[in-house]
């Protein structure tokens, strides 16, 4: 990895909300890791992530056990680690604010199936490895270095959030 570089909220926010599919990862009681892919429906200003969840299953089952979790985001040449806080949030207009098609697929009863959850992911802090520029040119800088035997092209940041 090359230098490293200060990371600020507003670019956090903006891998964040270019990131469709993220990997929310969660331990178990047994202290075993688990990474679930999954769509946040809306990130707000503050870097909270919100998301629609069975209720029933390992997945809540952990985040009840410990609610301590780890948002990845990855593209061509960078990836950003954010850890935060989940919790279930009981909120009816904020369900009818982040309900689309998309979830209905998942939840036969919709908006209200009774395994439907709203989970809320207070970030504390990310971390970001990467190359500058778009997809295309983070692929050539990366193999620009591995021809070259040289160090890869890419950046390290941590923040608070």
């Amino acid at each position: 990895m090359g230098t490293q570089d200060e990371l600020s909220r507003e670019q956090v926010l903006e891998i964040m909300r270019g990131e469709q599919i993220l990997m929310l990862s969660t331990a178990t009681k047994e202290g075993k890791i688990v990474a679930h892919p999954m769509t946040a429906q809306a990130i707000d200003d503050d870097a909270v992530a919100w998301f629609f969840i069975g209720l029933q299953g390992d997945q809540a089952d952990a985040i009840r056990e410990n609610p301590q979790v780890n948002l990845a985001f990855a593209d061509t040449g960078s990836w950003l680690s954010v850890s935060g806080t989940a919790n279930f949030v009981d909120d009816r207009a904020k369900v009818e604010e982040l309900w689309d098609g998309q979830v209905a697929a998942y939840f036969d009863g919709g908006k209200d199936d009774p395994n439907l959850g709203l989970l809320k992911v207070v970030p504390e802090s990310a971390q970001f490895w990467g190359v500058e520029g778009n997809k295309v040119i983070a692929a050539v800088k990366i193999l620009a270095a591995k021809i070259r035997g040289s160090d890869g092209p890419g950046t390290s940041a941590t923040t608070e959030l």
